[in-house]
């Protein structure tokens, strides 16, 4: 991975589905909607002062979110936050840094 770039896209994680976990609420009060199905399926990571998660999530058949949660240093002990969030995608939809 290059230094500041993002990672491959990889298949998700449970690490990662507990990432998405995290944020759920937050995404769900920007979008004014609930996610009944919240299936992280894959993601990037990128390397900042903290890490950024590119992840894919899939809220129903064939309706997925790209979301991206920013994770602090682990001595600035904050929690996990949602940066920015696309909706209306579909699973071949290509992950991308936004």
């Amino acid at each position: 991975m290059m230094l500041g770039g993002p990672s491959a896209t990889k298949p998700a994680t449970a690490e990662i589905q507990a990432i998405a976990d995290q944020v759920k609420s937050q995404l769900e009060e920007k979008v004014n909607k609930k996610y009944p199905t919240f299936k992280a399926t894959e993601y990037m990571s990128q390397l900042v002062a903290g890490t950024n998660y590119f992840i894919k999530v899939q809220v129903a058949d064939d309706d997925f979110v790209h979301i991206r949660v920013y994770e602090s240093l682990p001595h600035e002990n904050k929690a996990l936050a949602l940066h920015d969030y696309q909706t209306n995608k579909t699973k071949q939809d290509e992950l991308t840094y936004f």
